[in-house]
């Protein structure tokens, strides 16, 4: 008869429900961010080891989409940078934003191919989820259009 209780009260436990999200929490999802490209350079400017380094740099508009189930502006950013002594590698980022304020900013690429090969299985595991949903997808059709201001940044 215990048994039967527990059941019943996980079969009702399961059919409570869920949390809806506030109409503030909505409206700061779809809140456009209007200083994305200053936000952006804030952000590099202590992202980066070499700011003032930055060359053929691009930005798309911010386009809001469904990212992980929730309403997100997004935009794509391209860039040059020192990615060591005597070396430059092209690097593609994805910037999220919550509230038209710049909440993540991620490297939509890995490092270089002798970097792969020295992770361990369970690295490029983490890596692979970090990438999921199409964060790929959303930059590779972007509209990109020069960014010289980025090219410009000093520390």
């Amino acid at each position: 008869m215990r048994w039967l209780v527990i059941v019943l009260a996980l079969v009702l436990g399961g059919c409570a429900p869920r949390e809806v999200p506030s109409a503030a929490t909505l409206q700061a999802e779809r809140t456009y961010p209007a200083n994305y490209k200053a936000e952006i350079m804030a952000y590099l400017r202590t992202f980066l080891n070499d700011p003032s380094n930055v060359r053929n740099a691009y930005v798309s508009e911010p386009t809001l989409i469904r990212l992980q189930g929730e309403d997100r502006y997004i935009n794509c950013v391209r860039f040059e940078a020192k990615s060591g002594p005597g070396s430059r590698r092209s690097r593609d980022h994805m910037a999220i934003y919550f509230g038209g304020k710049l909440e993540h900013f991620v490297d939509l690429r890995g490092g270089g191919r002798a970097e792969k090969e020295e992770r361990d299985e369970k690295d490029e595991k983490e890596e692979k989820d970090t990438r999921s949903g199409g964060k790929d997808d959303n930059c590779r059709s972007a509209a990109y259009q020069p960014f010289p201001e980025l090219e410009h940044l000093t520390r």
